[in-house]
C-alpha cells in the first residue's frame, strides 16, 4: 500500500505520525485547566508550578489575609530539614524527628517528610518562630496523643498535615520553642492551639476527632490566616478569643477563608 502513496500523501502521513509521537506530555497544571478544575488564589500560586517540589519555599509567597505574605520564613539563611523518624522524645529529641526540627533548630527552618508516617507526640509540640511544617506530597498524621502548640512564637506555617484524636495532657516538662526544656501546664486536647502567637498561616490541613477543639486562637494571638483546611467530626471546631473579658483579644485579627466544615461539625 505504501508504494501507491503520492509524495503529498506521504507528507501528510508523516505529519500525523509526528503529532502522535512527539506531542508533549501535559503537566498536571495544564491538565487541571483542561478538565475545568478551579483553584483559589492561594492554590494557583503554587499548584500551577509542575515543579513545586523543587520550589517548596515559593509557598511562603502564597498566603493571604491577616497573616500577610510569609516571606520572613524564606531566604538565603533558610535551613531545609527532613523528618525521617516518626518517634518522639519531648525532653531530648533525636535528630531526624519532627520535634528536633520544630523546637530545637532555631531560625528559619523548612520541614518536610521523607515518607508517609504517623507521629504520636508524647507531649505537645511547641513550634519555634520562623518554622514551616510542609506536609505536601506525603500523608503525615499527628494523632492519638498530644498535638501542636504555638506559644509566644511568630512567623509559622503549618501546611498539609492530618491532625486528629488529640488528647489532654497533664503538666510536665517539654522542649520549648526556644530550644530549651521548660515546664508546661495542663493542656486541653486541641489539634492546634495558639497562645500569644502572631503571623501564623494554617493551610490545607485536615483536623478531626479531638477531645477538646480543633483550633484555638487565644490570649493575644493575632495576624492569623486559616485557609483551605478540612474540619470534620467535631463538636467544638474553632475558638477565636480566650474569653469575652480578655482585653488583648479585642484586637485579634484572623482571616478564615476557603475552608470546608463537615460532616458532623458544630
Amino acid at each position: 500500500m505504501a508504494s501507491h502513496l503520492t509524495h503529498s500523501n506521504q507528507y501528510v502521513l508523516a505529519i500525523v505520525i509526528a503529532i502522535i509521537v512527539f506531542t508533549p506530555k501535559l503537566t498536571s497544571a495544564k491538565k487541571s485547566k483542561i478538565i475545568g478544575l478551579k483553584m483559589n488564589v492561594i492554590d494557583k500560586c503554587w499548584r500551577s508550578d509542575p515543579e513545586w517540589r523543587k520550589h517548596r519555599p515559593q509557598l511562603a509567597t502564597c498566603s493571604m489575609g491577616y497573616a500577610g505574605k510569609m516571606t520572613n520564613n524564606i531566604g538565603e539563611d533558610l535551613v531545609h530539614y527532613k523528618v525521617t523518624d516518626p518517634s518522639d522524645d519531648p525532653i531530648n529529641p533525636k535528630q531526624g524527628t519532627l520535634r528536633y526540627g520544630a523546637s530545637v533548630i532555631q531560625g528559619k527552618v523548612w520541614i518536610t517528610f521523607q515518607r508517609d508516617m504517623v507521629i504520636r507526640l508524647m507531649r505537645p509540640l511547641l513550634i519555634s518562630s520562623f518554622t514551616t511544617i510542609d506536609g505536601r506530597g506525603v500523608n503525615v498524621h499527628i494523632a492519638h496523643n498530644a498535638c501542636l502548640m504555638i506559644y509566644k512564637a511568630t512567623n509559622i506555617i503549618i501546611h498539609g498535615l492530618r491532625i486528629h484524636h488529640c488528647k489532654p495532657q497533664a503538666p510536665g516538662m517539654v522542649m520549648g520553642s526556644n530550644g530549651k526544656v521548660m515546664p508546661l501546664g495542663q493542656v486541653d486536647g486541641d489539634a492546634i492551639r495558639l497562645v500569644t502567637a502572631s503571623k501564623i498561616w494554617i493551610d490545607h490541613n485536615t483536623l478531626y476527632n479531638c477531645q477538646d477543639g480543633l483550633l484555638d486562637v487565644t490570649r493575644g494571638s493575632t495576624n492569623v490566616t486559616v485557609s483551605n483546611n478540612w474540619f470534620r467530626f467535631q463538636n467544638k471546631v474553632m475558638l477565636l478569643g480566650h474569653d469575652d473579658g480578655y482585653i488583648r483579644d479585642h484586637k485579634m485579627k484572623v482571616t478564615v477563608v476557603y475552608n470546608h466544615f463537615g460532616p458532623n461539625c458544630n
